[in-house]
């Protein structure tokens, strides 16, 4: 069963992704040329004692970051470390919040000075498909109206879907159910209500949508070596459509 959220909930929900919204903000700006991923983590922990938040990754079954900094052809779960940013890198930040007991989540993916054609396009493609998967979260759709919106974009573009990580429910946890695939079939899958909270987050690949792990058992890359997109959102559904709750 899909947790329905109380207004109180919702209310406390909204606080927590205008907090994240905030925080990202000030990362992405901070997130150059020259700067270490490392460098970025130190600042998300101190944005995060600013704002009065807990990091919700940190020490999350043993990661040991504050935020995910996923480069180039990783995907997801990337640990921040000396790695200087180039010209023409992508990089992925992960984050998230616990404010008064609930958690926030949402990622963004930024390209590094003037970044080729290819990586322009496939963060376009990835921003895209959020958009169109977050127009299927409204009550009465079923939950795979939203991962068949974000296959379809990304596919007919000539990328592909990463199939071990999905997106998932969050409120009182980091993870709810359910579990949010960015591939699918529409009209199947529970029906979505209002009061529902998700954290929907396509992650699209150039090339392969295949992944193995690094030996840090953290980070996923490409099976193929080639670029990653990650981008994500907190969202309400409400009587009156997808609410947006990690506005970046």
């Amino acid at each position: 069963m899909i947790p329905i959220k109380s207004k109180e909930e919702l209310d406390i929900l909204r606080r927590a992704g205008k907090i994240l919204g905030i925080i990202i903000k000030e990362l992405f700006e901070f997130t150059k040329a020259g700067v270490s991923t490392e460098e970025i983590d130190r600042l998300a922990e101190s944005l995060f004692k600013k704002n009065k938040v807990e990091p919700a990754f940190k020490g999350y079954k043993g990661f040991p970051a504050s935020i995910c900094t996923s480069t180039n052809a990783e995907i997801v779960h990337g640990i921040p470390g000396s790695r200087e940013l180039k010209e023409g890198d992508i990089i992925g930040l992960d984050v998230g919040v616990i404010y008064n007991g609930y958690f926030s989540d949402a990622a963004v993916t930024k390209g590094i000075g003037k970044i080729s054609p290819q990586a322009q396009k496939l963060l376009e493609v990835t921003k895209s498909s959020l958009s169109e998967g977050i127009k299927q979260a409204k009550a009465g759709n079923h939950l795979y109206d939203i991962s068949s919106a974000i296959q379809g974009m990304v596919e007919k573009n000539g990328f592909s879907i990463v199939r071990e990580f999905v997106g998932h429910g969050i409120g009182a946890k980091l993870h709810e159910e359910p579990e949010i695939p960015n591939f699918g079939n529409s009209g199947q899958g529970p029906v979505l209500a209002s009061g529902m909270v998700l954290a929907i987050e396509p992650m699209v690949n150039v090339g392969t949508w295949k992944s193995r792990i690094l030996d840090n058992n953290w980070t996923a890359v490409t099976k193929d070596g080639l670029l990653s997109a990650h981008f994500e959102h907190t969202v309400a559904i409400t009587e009156n459509g997808p609410e947006i709750l990690t506005n970046i």
